[in-house]
């Protein structure tokens, strides 16, 4: 039986979020610079779309561009800029084609001007799609996220908007640029590395973590049916104790 028939479809998260890690280091244990794993990391995101859709998963949350990553060597950046505008536009035919809606999440008027325009067509023409939604977090970061959400709520009390009693985890969710879909169950991170790097930090709360060795460039397919399979042993309390869950 292969993993993909293992895997129950009555319980595959409907959101699963993904740190892709490992592109640089894949491409100098082959000799390349750097920018050519982001390059074959691109084509991985493609594969794992289509699978996570095949096994009924909703929602895929790729964390392409952090804050942070303006701090790494300019000619890396520019790569990377390019990079992601050109791909958007070559995905797009694609995109439309499969049924899949294209949104993201981050500051984007602090990304370059085409990449924005890039960005701002791919949501247009996939607007109406509803197989399967990708989002990218493009300059995102969560700290940025949980503050931009506070200044906004602080702004609605001040302006006799909202009362401070009423403010709850509600409140704050539909302030987050992810107001608009469900929190992920799953959050699978690439490359070895074991932890969280500023990334939907109010919205894993309650996540599965699932961290794998195989670099960003070398993950596929089978890859990701392992990481829903392990979440399927996964008892989610919610804070209860096993004797309080009722499963079918």
């Amino acid at each position: 039986m292969t993993l993909l028939e293992q895997i129950d479809t009555k319980n595959v998260p409907e959101h699963i979020a993904i740190i892709m890690d490992g592109n640089g280091r894949w491409a100098q244990k082959h000799g390349l610079v750097r920018l050519v794993g982001h390059n074959y990391g691109v084509k991985v995101v493609r594969k794992v779309v289509k699978a996570a859709k095949m096994i009924g998963v909703k929602y895929v949350t790729f964390y392409t561009f952090s804050i942070e990553n303006w701090n790494r060597p300019q000619d890396e950046v520019d790569g990377l800029m390019e990079l992601i505008t050109r791909s958007i536009l070559e995905e797009l035919p694609d995109l439309i084609k499969n049924g899949v809606r294209f949104t993201t999440i981050g500051d984007l008027a602090g990304m370059p001007q085409d990449c924005i325009d890039a960005v701002n067509e791919a949501i247009e023409k996939t607007k109406m799609n509803s197989d399967i939604q990708m989002t990218l977090a493009l300059n995102y970061s969560a700290r940025w996220e949980m503050n931009k959400a506070d200044q906004e709520i602080s702004a609605k009390v001040a302006k006799g908007e909202l009362k401070e009693e009423d403010i709850n985890d509600d409140t704050i969710s539909q302030h987050l640029t992810t107001k608009d879909m469900p929190d992920p169950e799953l959050l699978i991170r690439t490359s070895g590395e074991q932890r969280i790097s500023n990334y939907l930090l109010w919205q894993i709360a309650y996540s599965e973590l699932y961290f794998t060795p195989v670099l960003w460039p070398d993950f596929m397919d089978e890859d990701l049916y392992k990481a829903v399979l392990d979440y399927q042993t996964r008892e989610r309390r919610f804070g209860l104790v096993s004797s309080q869950i009722t499963k079918d």
